[in-house]
C-alpha cells in the first residue's frame, strides 16, 4: 500500500487484533480522529462497530468485515454520530443493515450536516477524507431501548446511555466475551472530549456523563474498548469516572466562590494536568470547565 491513502486520519485494518473468538478490534494506532473499530461475529451474522471517517476508511473496514463474514449477514452500528465514528456508513448501504438508537438518529438528522461541514474545515487531511462522496448516513433500523442483536450463538446488546458526550451515545456489550465498546464516553489516558461549542452545540453534559460512567464502571465488564486509545480493563472506565468527578468538583468549588471563569479554567487546568501529566487532549479541559460552569448555573 502506498503512503498516499494513509495520510491524516487513516484506518489501518492490517493491525486488527482478536480479543476473543470472533471479536476483532481495529486499533486507532494513536492517530487523531481515528476510532477503535469493532467486528463481532456470530454463526449467522457479523456486526461492525463504527466506520472510520469517510469513504476510503469505510471501504477498508467493509472489506475486512466481508472477509470475516464469508457470506454471513452484515450489520453496522455506531457509538455516536460524530464523523470519525459514523461518517463512513454510506459505504455500507446495500451491504449491511445500519442500526442506531433513536437519539443518535436524531443527532444525525439535526446536526450531522453541520458537523460534516465543520470537520471539512479542519484542514486538508480531514477534508480529503470527507470528500464530496461523503454524506450524512440514514439508519435502516432505529430503536428506543436496549436492542438485543442475535448474531447466531452470540447476542450483542446495543445500549443507549442517554445524554453524556452527545445526546445519542450508546455502548455495545458483548456479554459472552465480557467486552464493552464505549465510543467517546471513555478514552485511555486522555482528558474527556467535551464537544462544547456554544451557541451551536451544547448537548454534552458533564453531570450526565459522570452518572453514565458511574454505572458503566460498576457493571463488571472485563475488557473495555474505548473510543480512542489502548484497549484495557475496567480501570479505563474508573479513570474517566474519577476524572469527571475531579473536573466537576474542582470547577464547582471555584464557581461557588464567585471566581471569574477564566481564573477557574486556569486553576483547574493546571491542577488536572499536574494530576494526569501523561494524558493527551489537554485542550479539552477548558471545554469541560465551561460546560460544567453552565450546568451549575442552570
Amino acid at each position: 500500500m502506498t503512503d498516499a491513502p494513509l495520510r491524516g486520519p487513516a484506518v489501518h485494518t492490517a493491525g486488527a487484533q482478536e480479543l476473543a473468538p470472533g471479536l476483532l478490534v481495529v486499533p486507532d494506532r494513536g492517530i487523531p480522529l481515528v476510532p477503535n473499530i469493532g467486528i463481532i461475529g456470530g454463526t449467522q451474522a457479523v456486526l461492525v462497530v463504527d466506520t472510520g471517517m469517510g469513504t476510503a476508511n469505510a471501504e477498508q473496514v467493509l472489506a475486512l468485515a466481508d472477509e470475516v463474514a464469508q457470506g454471513r449477514r452484515l450489520y453496522l452500528t455506531s457509538t455516536h454520530f460524530h464523523p470519525e465514528h459514523a461518517f463512513g456508513a454510506h459505504v455500507f448501504a446495500g451491504q449491511a443493515t445500519y442500526l442506531v438508537n433513536r437519539a443518535q438518529a436524531r443527532d444525525l438528522e439535526v446536526k450531522g450536516q453541520d458537523y460534516l461541514e465543520m470537520f471539512r474545515g479542519l484542514g486538508s487531511p480531514v477534508a480529503d477524507r470527507l470528500d464530496g462522496d461523503v454524506r450524512v448516513p440514514t439508519p435502516d433500523v432505529v430503536y428506543d431501548d436496549v436492542h438485543a442483536l442475535d448474531l447466531g450463538g452470540r447476542t450483542v446488546l446495543l445500549r443507549p446511555t442517554g445524554r453524556g458526550h452527545t445526546k445519542g451515545d450508546q455502548v455495545i456489550e458483548v456479554p459472552d466475551a465480557g467486552a464493552l465498546f464505549t465510543g467517546d464516553l471513555a478514552e485511555t489516558a486522555h482528558f474527556a472530549i467535551f464537544p462544547w461549542f456554544p451557541p451551536h452545540d451544547t448537548d454534552v453534559s458533564g453531570v450526565r456523563w459522570l452518572a453514565v460512567l458511574e454505572q458503566l464502571a460498576s457493571a463488571g465488564h472485563s475488557t473495555v474498548i474505548p473510543g480512542h486509545g489502548d484497549v484495557g480493563s475496567p480501570q479505563v472506565l474508573a479513570d474517566i469516572r474519577d476524572y469527571l468527578r475531579e473536573l466537576r468538583d474542582e470547577t464547582w468549588r471555584r464557581k461557588d466562590s464567585a471566581m471569574d471563569e477564566s481564573e477557574i479554567t486556569a486553576e483547574v487546568r493546571a491542577l488536572l494536568i499536574e494530576r494526569h501529566p501523561r494524558w493527551a487532549g489537554r485542550e479539552w479541559i477548558e471545554k469541560g470547565v465551561s460546560c460544567l460552569c453552565a450546568e451549575l448555573a442552570t
